[in-house]
């Protein structure tokens, strides 16, 4: 019998538990939820640290052109704090304000009456249509 069944009859059931484990029917359909990304979201996370990267390779090469002299690890982090600006922090919160934007103006048209955009990522992937 499988779990929360009820018995119709007025009868009883004796039952054997012989293995519980991670092929249970329960254990098998309660997976965890897969996070959507769009496509802009991962392509601006590659890009993200690829400029990471950038940003560090830069960084070693310019201390490496003084040839390591003196405090070498602090002129390495110092060149990492100058050249922090490489990554757009912001263009990810105006991308997000922008999706929530293009969520809110579908939500509230009215030639498509009774869409509700419940997904921020709609009109990213509308725009590739």
């Amino acid at each position: 019998m499988w779990q929360n069944t009820v018995l119709a009859s007025s009868g009883y059931v004796l039952g054997i538990v012989v293995y519980t484990g991670k092929e249970t029917r329960s254990k098998m359909n309660a997976r965890e939820p897969n996070t959507k990304f769009g496509k802009l979201d991962m392509e601006l996370n590659k890009l993200s640290k690829f400029l990471f990267f950038f940003m560090i390779c830069i960084s070693l090469g310019i201390v490496a052109l003084d040839q390591f002299s003196g405090h070498w690890m602090i002129k390495f982090f110092r060149f990492i704090l100058l050249l922090s600006s490489i990554i757009p922090i912001s263009l990810r919160v105006n991308l997000d304000m922008a999706k929530v934007y293009y969520s809110l103006c579908i939500y509230k048209d009215t030639e498509i009456e009774g869409t509700i955009p419940r997904n921020s990522t709609i009109p990213e992937e509308l725009g590739r249509i």
